[in-house]
């Protein structure tokens, strides 16, 4: 899952945004290439992955980019369009957790990949709520390119501040959900709770609370 995602999100970064702004190509595939290795490598340099392993992630990854990128404009206008899409994403993804994995010892890849779908799932809701209240609307053809803004110490102040409020509400809701959730599942699933970390391995809890 990590060499795929670290395969998948610079690449789909690269296609989306490249003709929508007005940088170099050369720069894009460099940083779309150092993402991608640096991540790949980590797996095998931490000793989590063989190589194969990771090669087999990487072409997975390519391989759901050509089988999915022609078809993101459809995904993309029923996402935001269609009246019970957040319904749909949220139990597509929620089957695609509990299905995805069957393990016989317990492995941090179903939380991560949990974890993952649930972000999916939190970004698509969150497009379709934004596209819905009129806060996504999209440019005209004529105004593409954009061009990047300038860096200035206004924009770097505002970006450094958007991301540190951003991070301490995300470490919040993790604190909160993590309180709220695994004792919650435990309690639906009959599961002691004694020990949080060996209940959190048990896949009734650990997903939910992922």
């Amino acid at each position: 899952t990590h060499a795929m995602s670290g395969t998948a999100i610079p690449l789909a970064l690269l296609l989306l945004t490249y003709g929508r702004w007005q940088y170099p190509l050369a720069l894009g595939l460099l940083l779309g290439v150092s993402w991608c290795s640096l991540v790949c490598l980590s797996r095998i340099y931490m000793g989590m992955h063989s190589i194969l392993d990771v090669i087999a992630g990487f072409l997975y990854a390519i391989l759901i980019l050509i089988v999915f990128h022609p078809a993101l404009e459809i995904i993309d206008t029923f996402n935001l369009t269609y009246k019970y899409a957040p319904l749909i994403i949220i139990s597509l993804h929620l089957a695609m957790g509990i299905f995805s994995f069957t393990l016989d010892t317990w492995s941090t890849s179903r939380g991560d990949t949990a974890q993952i779908l649930g972000s999916g799932a939190g970004i698509a809701c969150g497009s379709h709520v934004n596209y819905m209240l009129g806060l996504m609307v999209e440019p005209p053809p004529d105004a593409l390119p954009f061009s990047p803004p300038p860096i200035t110490m206004t924009l770097l102040g505002t970006a450094m501040l958007r991301f540190l409020i951003g991070v301490i509400v995300l470490l919040l809701l993790r604190a909160a959900m993590k309180k709220i959730s695994i004792p919650l599942a435990c309690k639906v699933f009959g599961i002691p709770c004694d020990d949080i970390r060996k209940a959190r391995q048990r896949m009734e809890v650990e997903l939910p609370y992922r």
